[in-house]
């Protein structure tokens, strides 16, 4: 695939630890993630290291894998970044099998493969990405999730920014990893 980012990717690495991260994200997904090599490998290693810390510590949310990856495909949606609506659906057509919910999360409101807790998160995590929480959106997650769940899925959509953020800012592209998948 040609980049398109508005850096040149640094293919071949000099740094031993940034080879190292190469090689795992080719051992993870297939290559080496764009946003690794047009970002983080221009950063100093501690912002890799904490990305993947941030990754690791959202599995231990109160929330369930599944509705993570749904927020995270839903604000990526939003936020009209393809390289994590690539890499999200990727990983929920690895890890699920009703893709289908994972390719039409943007139209959950009137979709019957989503439950009433789903719709109400999906909502409130909406709201917390416009920076405009009514309260109505607050006391009907409220009614399905804990106080810690809701704080799970704000710390979500806010993750999902700092993503889409970095890719938007240096015009970082889907990887296509749906294609590779399929």
């Amino acid at each position: 695939m040609m980049s398109t980012s508005r850096l040149q990717p640094i293919e071949n690495p000099t740094s031993p630890m940034l080879r190292a991260l190469y090689f795992f994200s080719k051992i993870k997904t297939g290559k080496v993630i764009s946003p690794l090599k047009v970002i983080y490998s221009r950063l100093p290693l501690a912002f890799g290291i904490w990305t993947n810390k941030m990754l690791s510590l959202e599995k231990k949310l109160p929330i369930s894998a599944e509705l993570r990856l749904l927020i995270r495909i839903y604000i990526a949606q939003l936020n009209t970044c393809h390289f994590c609506i690539d890499i999200a659906q990727a990983e929920a057509m690895k890890k699920f099998q009703h893709q289908e919910k994972f390719l039409s999360v943007q139209d959950f409101e009137r979709s019957d493969l989503f439950t009433s807790d789903e719709k109400a998160a999906l909502r409130f995590a909406r709201e917390v990405n416009d920076k405009k929480v009514t309260d109505t959106s607050f006391h009907e997650i409220k009614k399905y999730f804990s106080e810690q769940e809701v704080i799970s899925v704000a710390w979500m959509v806010m993750s999902e920014n700092v993503y889409n953020i970095m890719n938007h800012a240096f015009a970082v592209e889907s990887d296509g990893f749906c294609q590779i998948k399929k």
